[in-house]
């Protein structure tokens, strides 16, 4: 498969580091500026560094922009009359609709939009696509290469911001939280790196626990909280001091500014 990467930043070299280390690709055009900061990239032979976006369109088959909101209209522009009934394009960009996209290039076009997180660089992101109706022939396609880099489910455009936030911003919500397990370990009386060890990976085996056993979380709670025991005191303590209502209102505000971006 002949992939172009419009805007090779760290989004667009997540989703090419995670496309070559799954062998999704034949060849894999990265465009970007100043290609000097990717020019390690041509250490695989898959890959061409370019700074020619028109070139980058031309040879490929699926064009996947990542770039900055400010740079897609006129990047679409640029490119608009090399695009083919051929072409799938995908759109990694935050708040630019579909409609908008269509209104550049023509609704004659399998476009696809598509919400991926930084984790897609190790093949676990968790991404969210949808389509217009011309690109609903072409959601298997863009299911097969983001399937590949992690799982994906299709939704309504319109809860794409929302998507977003759970996912994209999602992944700094949960950075931010393994970091205060961490250091919660290294209070307790931990080195650093083994305190990071341990809140890393017991972080990855409770999502395992659901998305293996597909169990509610309260579920898997239940099984190792003991009356009177350490593990529900501290989860008491946390809701107390407003764990759960604090990540809540963190998400809608992440929410609302999204949709205050959209609208700018």
């Amino acid at each position: 498969m002949k992939i172009a990467i419009i805007g090779a930043g760290n989004l667009g070299l997540s989703i090419a580091k995670g496309l070559i280390i799954n062998n999704a690709i034949t060849t894999l055009y990265l465009t970007k500026r100043n290609t000097q900061n990717i020019a390690d990239w041509e250490k695989y032979k898959e890959v061409i560094i370019t700074s020619d976006n028109k070139t980058a369109v031309k040879q490929s088959d699926v064009i996947i922009f990542a770039i900055q909101p400010r740079h897609f209209g006129g990047v679409l522009h640029e490119i608009k009359g090399l695009i083919n009934e051929k072409h799938v394009l995908i759109s990694t960009i935050t708040g630019f609709k579909i409609f908008q996209i269509e209104a550049i290039i023509g609704a004659n076009n399998s476009i696809i939009r598509s919400m991926p997180n930084t984790a897609i660089s190790v093949g676990k992101s968790m991404t969210c696509i949808c389509s217009n109706k011309k690109g609903e022939k072409q959601i298997e396609l863009a299911k097969a290469i983001f399937d590949r880099l992690g799982t994906s489910i299709e939704i309504p455009e319109e809860q794409m911001q929302a998507a977003t936030v759970i996912c994209a911003s999602g992944i700094a919500f949960w950075m931010r939280l393994i970091r205060a397990t961490t250091q919660g370990a290294i209070q307790l009386g931990f080195d650093s790196e083994e305190a990071h060890k341990l809140a890393m990976n017991t972080c990855m085996g409770a999502a395992s626990l659901l998305i293996e056993s597909g169990k509610h979380p309260e579920e898997e709670i239940d099984r190792v909280t003991t009356p009177r025991g350490c593990t529900i005191e501290g989860l008491n303590e946390m809701e107390h001091q407003g764990l759960s209502s604090s990540l809540i209102k963190g998400i809608v505000t992440s929410f609302n500014k999204i949709n205050q971006i959209s609208k700018d």
